[in-house]
């Protein structure tokens, strides 16, 4: 049986996936290339069978939260399975894009157009409602921008990782997986943020007698602010414009009250109850922009770039 096999027929559930596929990646290019491609079909299709569910009449003397939850399970699965078989096209047509991208060619590229009739043939064999595929066309070049965008997150080959952000992220990392449970924000996108205030820790703010403040997160100490302060240089920005200023900032005893506080912050503050539960890391960053977190006008496309990186993949690796 063929490694895309196997893959295609493990439990859809089975976190372990997402580590093989990153091995994979980078001790085979074009073959992690073309699972990694099976699986946003596999999310598509998934898309679209969830239409299909929801179009379906589901208060029935059998129905209950229990059967939907395992008939979704079941559709993720099937769409699973879908996504390597091929039988749609649209895999061929991401993983072209890809290709493109990261110079990594295939010779089982098809065009959009191809994907676009797979989809409908597709449509038509498993009854799915002609509503659930209107602008299918319009979702094909919106899956070949997103895996341009994607290609961002999938690295050749390993490259050089230097000591001081795996330690970093070792550092950090058991601090952010708590304030991960207070917040809902996955832990990595919490040490993406602490990554890009700190400058992957170098960068951080220090007290008077060179000590860290242990303020991985910019944190300003406000008029409301009882503990520590120290005042640092920082950069603000005035209508678009950088501008250099002194700001007092709040000092911690440790990474862990660090990361508290933080959490503390996003979950007791109105104005960042957007940012509360992301899951999506570009959404994670736009959103604590647009609560104001941050002056620069750059702030969220930072911090998106650093979460979808290869630097924060490979420390959290190890």
């Amino acid at each position: 049986m063929k490694p895309e096999d196997i893959a295609s027929q493990r439990f859809v559930l089975d976190l372990k996936s997402t580590q093989d596929l990153r091995a994979k990646i980078q001790q085979d290019p074009k073959a992690g290339l073309k699972q990694a491609a099976q699986q946003f079909e596999g999310m598509f299709l998934q898309m679209v069978m969830k239409s299909m569910r929801d179009a379906t009449p589901s208060d029935g003397l059998f129905n209950s939260d229990a059967t939907r939850f395992y008939t979704s399970v079941l559709d993720q699965q099937l769409a699973q399975q879908l996504g390597a078989s091929g039988q749609v096209g649209f895999a061929r047509l991401i993983e072209a894009q890809l290709g493109r991208t990261l110079g990594v060619t295939s010779a089982d590229a098809v065009p959009q157009a191809a994907a676009v009739d797979g989809l409908r043939a597709f449509s038509g064999r498993a009854a799915i409602p002609a509503g659930a595929i209107v602008g299918a066309e319009r979702v094909a070049g919106r899956v070949a921008g997103e895996a341009a965008a994607a290609a961002a997150t999938l690295p050749v080959a390993p490259g050089p990782l230097s000591q001081g952000a795996r330690d970093f992220v070792n550092r950090v990392w058991p601090h952010a997986v708590e304030a991960s449970r207070s917040t809902g924000v996955p832990a990595h996108f919490l040490v993406a943020h602490a990554a890009l205030e700190s400058g992957w820790g170098k960068s951080e703010i220090r007290r008077g007698d060179g000590s860290s403040s242990h303020n991985l997160f910019g944190i300003k100490a406000g008029r409301s602010w009882q503990g520590e302060s120290v005042e640092a240089a920082t950069t603000e920005y005035v209508n678009g414009v950088a501008q250099p200023a002194r700001e007092k900032f709040r000092a911690y005893g440790s990474y862990a009250e660090a990361f508290r506080d933080y959490a503390t912050l996003l979950s007791g503050n109105p104005r960042f109850a957007g940012v509360l539960g992301q899951q999506d890391g570009t959404a994670f960053a736009r959103s604590l922009q647009q609560a104001g977190y941050a002056t620069d006008p750059m702030y969220a496309d930072k911090l998106s770039r650093i979460i979808n990186g290869s630097t924060l993949r490979q420390a959290l690796v190890g």
